[in-house]
């Protein structure tokens, strides 16, 4: 089967701050099924990158005493620095600052203008400046200590009156339900779409979608009117489109890879994407994304991270303390498929040196030493299987194939993962059973078979493992001496066994164990 392209994106994160847990989960999150999508032969283009304009930019750059323009850079260089960090592996970051996007902003704004969808009029209502967002007076509630006016996330909204051009979003109540009840995978998961459902039917308000200059100067300007910027969420949501190569919808990149696969986002965006996006599409006559995957929230210790509260967590400190790797796959096994997480230190050690350190780290330290002992530091053959041996190969080909690859491919990961780690224990019960240090007395060539049949289980745990802990799977592999067009998903299964008689290097751990201080400390005085 040819390989098919795939295009999906993270939320272009706003430089208003630095980099925490919840801006890591999601690259993460967005990673791991960009390289699935490759694990799995497809033709991936990955997107990240950061949002600059805006009120709230412009703000905060003047109380740090910056221009709005020094204050994005700053932060962006930030993102930048934490996609290597956290070892993203997007194609394209993009600014919502560079030339290539101030084109095609302007380009989709004169489309949805020749479109009669823009028009000139007055805008007066509640505005969040945090949260870049129109709310109605029914969806907010007076704060009794301050009253001020609060959001649905409790951000404070101002109520402001200026100038504005709006778009007939009124206009796509009706085609954005149709639209949704034609494409029921538009919006996921269920929660989510059943949530931008009802505001749908609830009617829909023509939006501003610019303000004042007067009043806000950084930003997009407005094409044939220099007295407006553009509202920073459709500045915003066109990256995804200047990426692809947008206003050139003839170029290779756009006919290869839009209309997006996945536009991965925080479910407090989700009416961006899911009601704005979609309608200024439509009347650009652009084709709409085919899914929006909307993630819960990572709490720490059962609480919402907050400054105030000083428990919010860098990506830095996080792969410090922990591992790269060993982050990587704690967020992805512990948060259920869009639904919110918890992230606390106890727990993280736990199931970091539970499924890792003492599992399928274990399994494969414990195994190739075996062989690198007991064989020649070379592998040794599997022939003479029996039929437990041969039932245990043909279930991990079939789950790795199967189960796993199906929960991967619906972003289930933390389900994915457990049929891996439920792989690696059975490897391990195998080994109980068979004690190949046993049979090096005993009878040595079951042992080589032994050993055999566990090294190609580990062969193909470590190539599942790939989009999840990509440096210690890789290194795995790197011991087994697979070599990297033998990498593929479509690699896990009997065609592709082992070779015997192939060396290997002495091996060495890729998942340490979390040791606590004292548990350091007991051990320096036994």
């Amino acid at each position: 089967m040819s390989a098919q392209n795939f295009y999906i994106t993270t939320a272009i994160s706003y430089v208003n701050g630095l980099p925490h847990l919840g801006h890591a989960y999601e690259a993460i999150l967005t990673d791991v099924m960009a390289r699935f999508q490759r694990l799995d032969g497809q033709n991936v283009m990955f997107l990240t990158g950061t949002d600059e304009h805006g009120e709230k930019v412009h703000k905060t750059a003047e109380k740090n005493g910056m221009s709005a323009q020094e204050f994005a850079d700053l932060n962006a260089a930030g993102f930048q620095k934490m996609a290597g960090t956290l070892n993203i592996s997007n194609d394209d970051f993009i600014r919502t600052t560079e030339p290539r996007h101030y084109e095609a902003a302007r380009a989709i704004w004169q489309k949805l203008q020749d479109k009669g969808d823009i028009y000139l009029d007055k805008y007066e209502g509640w505005y969040s400046v945090r949260e870049e967002g129109y709310f109605t007076e029914d969806e907010l509630t007076k704060d009794p200590e301050t009253g001020h006016m609060m959001t649905p996330n409790g951000t404070e909204a101002e109520w402001v009156e200026e100038p504005s051009y709006f778009f007939k979003l009124s206009e796509y109540t009706d085609k954005l339900l149709a639209f949704y009840d034609d494409h029921p995978e538009f919006i996921q998961p269920v929660a989510r779409r059943n949530e931008i459902i009802s505001f749908v039917k609830g009617g829909l308000r023509d939006l501003s979608v610019s303000r004042d200059k007067k009043r806000l100067s950084w930003g997009i300007p407005v094409p044939g009117d220099d007295d407006h910027v553009m509202y920073v969420w459709l500045d915003a949501l066109t990256n995804y489109i200047t990426a692809a190569g947008y206003p050139d919808v003839d170029c290779e990149r756009f006919q290869s890879f839009w209309p997006a696969d996945y536009h991965v986002i925080g479910k407090d965006i989700i009416r961006f994407h899911a009601v704005y996006w979609p309608a200024f599409l439509m009347s650009a006559g652009i084709d709409l994304p085919r899914t929006i995957f909307a993630h819960g929230f990572i709490n720490v210790q059962g609480v919402k991270m907050s400054k105030s509260l000083g428990n919010v967590l860098s990506p830095d400190g996080l792969v410090e303390t922990y591992g790269l790797d060993a982050i990587r796959y704690l967020l992805m096994r512990e948060i259920p498929h869009g639904q919110d997480g918890n992230f606390s230190h106890d727990h993280a050690v736990q199931r970091i040196n539970a499924d890792l350190a003492n599992g399928l780290g274990n399994l494969s330290q414990r195994t190739l030493s075996m062989i690198y002992k007991n064989c020649d530091a070379i592998l040794p053959s599997g022939e003479g299987m029996n039929n437990e041996d041969k039932a245990l190969l043909n279930k991990v080909y079939s789950d790795l194939q199967g189960p796993m690859r199906e929960h991967f491919r619906a972003f289930e990961f933390h389900k994915g993962l457990e049929v891996i780690m439920s792989a690696s224990r059975m490897a391990d019960a195998y080994i109980d059973a068979n004690a190949p240090w046993k049979l090096k007395k005993d009878d040595p060539e079951r042992m080589k078979v032994v050993l055999y049949t566990l090294a190609e289980i580990i062969r193909c745990l470590a190539i599942s493992m790939l989009p999840v802990t990509p440096e210690a799977a890789g290194k795995i592999l790197d011991q087994l001496d697979i070599k990297s067009d033998e990498r593929y998903l479509v690699h896990v299964g009997t065609d592709h066994a082992l070779k015997a008689g192939v060396p290997i290097e002495k091996p060495e751990g890729v998942f340490p164990r979390i040791v606590e201080k004292e548990e350091e400390r007991q051990k320096a005085a036994s």
